[in-house]
């Protein structure tokens, strides 16, 4: 099969590699679509060290199935599909209570740590395990529903928060996680969604997606702007997406007496935050780790229109292209998504 190889750090090689072999339980999915993440872009420069070359990378992504394993009898050959990044065992404790991010076993598809090397989806055949597949319909495009793991993450992140209808939730940071909160917060029942960050035209597109507010974070106060809109007592719930000490600071200082933060961004491995805040004004952080079960919710979303991707496709390109949209990206081009399609893609 044909595949983009990170060979070394900041080197890619598009060309022929191992097609993957099919285990009992598993299922080979021909790829359509897989977008590029964030923390593919770290891995490449092997700042995040959970990218050791050489390695195959992605786990956004689309297909159809080639084959099943042995074992395999609720999917067949042509079935269209998407999956989770997260290949859990669902027999630990962790998965028995439904926390399957934190399975014990965890492996992430295109991740290479040093506890383990899954090959992942920038490549013509993935193969993954049958309980983590979820059917994509036949009027969702595939680059719709290579969304679908981006889309867990925010509406995880959501869920781990207690959201009310007509609630005020503040997004801080825009980016594409940012705007997929937005849409999330919107969904699960926010009336008002006030979007911080940096670059305008981010916010633009916040707004078109349901933020009903929006502040450039370096030239207003945030969180006075924020008690303005609430009479004065601070949103119910602020999303960090970010992942800094600053902005953290920032989503603190949003939120009313007794309010929740949920922290999603993770940047900083250390960050300083005021604990006194939190104590005395009994504020609750929520850390959120990828998502536990949220892929159905995320299709029913993609399905029904409450969750919109198609304005955060910035381009769609060859497999065979991609080492170029990785410098690009690298390089701090205000680019959203890109989804990679292999060269062979129908």
């Amino acid at each position: 099969m044909k595949a983009l190889t990170l060979t070394e750090y900041n080197h890619f090689e598009y060309g022929d590699a191992p097609s993957p072999e099919v285990a009992a339980g598993e299922v080979l999915i021909r790829v359509q679509a897989c977008g590029i993440c964030g923390s593919d872009v770290h891995g490449m420069d092997g700042s995040s060290g959970r990218r050791i070359p050489p390695i195959i990378m992605g786990h956004e992504a689309s297909g159809v199935i080639e084959s099943v394993g042995e074992g395999v009898d609720d999917w067949s050959c042509g079935d269209r599909v998407t999956f989770d990044s997260t290949v859990f065992c669902g027999k630990c404790e962790n998965c028995k209570s439904g926390q399957v991010n934190l399975c014990e076993y965890r492996q992430v598809l295109g991740v290479s740590c040093g506890d383990y090397r899954r090959h992942g989806a920038y490549a013509e055949l993935v193969t993954v395990p049958a309980h983590i597949l979820y059917r994509v319909p036949d009027s969702m495009s595939f680059e719709e529903a290579a969304f679908a793991e981006p889309i867990s993450v925010a509406l995880h992140a959501v869920n781990r928060v207690p959201v009310r209808e007509g609630d005020t939730g503040v997004v801080i940071g825009a980016g594409l996680i940012g705007l997929l909160v937005v849409q999330a917060l919107k969904r699960a029942g926010c009336k008002r969604v006030i979007a911080a960050d940096l670059v305008q035209s981010r916010l633009d597109l916040a707004r078109e997606l349901g933020a009903t507010d929006t502040f450039i974070s370096n030239e207003v106060d945030v969180p006075t702007e924020v008690a303005a809109l609430t009479n004065g007592k601070g949103a119910d719930v602020a999303m960090e997406v970010v992942g800094l000490g600053a902005t953290l600071g920032i989503a603190i200082d949003s939120v009313r007496n007794g309010g929740s933060v949920g922290c999603v961004g993770n940047i900083e491995p250390l960050s300083q935050f005021s604990l006194q805040k939190v104590v005395t004004r009994e504020l609750t952080l929520y850390g959120s780790c990828a998502s536990a079960g949220e892929y159905a919710e995320a299709m029913e979303g993609l399905a029904d229109g409450s969750i919109r991707v198609k304005p955060l496709i910035s381009a769609v390109a060859n497999l065979s292209e991609g080492a170029s949209w990785f410098q690009r990206l690298q390089g701090g081009e205000d680019l959203f998504k890109v989804i990679l399609r292999p060269d062979s893609a129908t």
